[in-house]
């Protein structure tokens, strides 16, 4: 064997001992003494894993891992192209999403010209400028075509006011209103100009029922009932500018029954529907409707068969307050209609089944809207009887409102009745804003 065999030993070839000298053989025979104990030595790390390119994602599986940086050291986000968001399309694209999440929206063009006081300016002066028009065709003063143009403006104001009151569309429904106004101006047909007078009475009824707001007080329901009765005086004189020609007694039960029905519906989704009801808002609800039938049935009755003896000493009385007042009070505005609106606003202060009572204050609204077009009847004896009416009426409701107080409300004095006025918060959008 030559001196660069390698050396044989009982565990194998000695490592690294070819081509060394006699030291380094002895050293290398050491080490393999050692050797044949050996301590446990920790595994090289491995090299990393370098992936095989892929396909083309658009998304990255996993988002890099963030360097932690020294925050002194820290450098501008703005300055570090790498940082940039819209360096990188895919994770740019959602840094720019939560952004936009976080930050601020600003309203449309739309909700801020709605929730300023544009709408309702504009409103009031397109109410007064056909206010205005319509007084001059009662008068008469100016043109013909001025009542038609006034009566056109105002059913589009009111049928806006009523559409946004109920938290509807007012752009559409005050843009429809006024395409069909128009076309009733330009095909000037009877039957077009009688069925616009009795839209807008109908839609002036319901807008006097919904302008209203909660009453803590007697007083205060006293004014909302006032404000109804104003809201559907100024929209009588829009239905007399389209010069119905319907029969006084089809006209008043028309208007009547639509305003009924729409009060009913659209007071349904106000006052938590039918399960809303409860025992009271029942008893209220069978009562008015009971009033309702037989004063409208009486009166029909009247018209037909004519008076007996009891009903004509009514109708002499009737008479007399007509010769020295000037005007008698509608019946079912008085007995109805005026103490529902009184106790219904009263109560809504209180409990949302007053929505119910608030129904049948189109009994008032609608007779109010539809008095002029009462050929024979002036403007003044219209005007004095929604006066008595409202007079009489707030009494009746008075009476109602105190019944009602002494069976539900606290017992006591005026310092009880004080602390339930006072404890009456129940919350309702105000008259300009939508009641849902």
């Amino acid at each position: 064997m030559t001196g660069g065999a390698p050396a044989a030993t009982g565990t194998g070839v000695v490592p690294g001992a070819v081509g060394l000298g006699p030291g380094a053989a002895d050293t290398a025979a050491a080490s393999v003494g050692v050797a044949a104990q050996p301590e446990p030595i920790a595994p090289a790390p491995l090299p990393p894993r370098v992936e095989e390119p892929g396909p083309t994602r658009s998304v990255p599986d996993a988002a890099p891992r963030p360097v932690p940086v020294d925050a002194a050291s820290s450098s501008d986000p703005a300055s570090d192209p790498a940082s940039d968001p819209a360096s990188d399309p895919v994770s740019g694209a959602g840094l720019v999403a939560e952004e936009d999440e976080d930050a601020p929206r600003r309203p449309s063009w739309y909700r801020r010209l709605a929730a300023s006081r544009v709408p309702v300016t504009g409103w009031w002066v397109l109410v007064l400028g056909a206010l205005g028009c319509l007084v001059a065709t009662v008068v008469p003063v100016g043109p013909a075509w001025l009542g038609t143009l006034g009566s056109l403006v105002m059913t589009s104001a009111y049928s806006w006011a009523l559409a946004a009151r109920t938290g509807g569309r007012p752009l559409v429904f005050g843009t429809l209103a006024a395409l069909i106004g128009g076309a009733t101006w330009w095909l000037d047909e009877p039957v077009l100009r009688n069925g616009a007078a009795v839209m807008t009475a109908v839609v002036a009824a319901l807008l006097g029922v919904l302008v209203t707001v909660p009453a803590k007080s007697v007083l205060d329901a006293a004014r909302e009932a006032a404000i109804a009765l104003l809201v559907a005086t100024v929209g009588s004189f829009a239905v007399v500018g389209w010069g119905p020609g319907l029969s006084v007694p089809r006209f008043d039960y028309l208007v009547l029954g639509l305003s009924l029905v729409g009060a009913l519906v659209l007071v349904r989704g106000l006052a938590a529907g039918l399960h809303g009801l409860g025992r009271r808002g029942l008893v209220a609800v069978v009562s008015g409707s009971v009033v309702l039938v037989v004063g409208v049935a009486y009166a029909e009755a009247l018209r037909r068969y004519g008076p007996g003896a009891m009903v004509s000493d009514l109708l002499d009385a009737v008479r007399w307050t007509r010769l020295h007042l000037g005007a008698f009070p509608r019946p079912l505005e008085t007995i109805l209609g005026v103490p529902a609106l009184a106790w219904g606003c009263h109560m809504r202060a209180r409990r949302r089944q007053g929505w119910w009572m608030c129904a049948f204050g189109v009994a008032a609204t609608a007779p109010v809207a539809g008095a002029l077009a009462h050929a024979r009847v002036s403007l003044s004896e219209a005007g004095l009887s929604t006066l008595y009416g409202l007079v009489v009426g707030l009494v009746i409701g008075f009476l109602v409102i105190r019944l009602d107080l002494a069976l539900t409300g606290p017992k006591g004095g005026r310092g009880s009745r004080r602390a339930e006025e006072a404890a009456a918060v129940r919350p309702e959008p105000r008259r300009t804003r939508p009641l849902r």
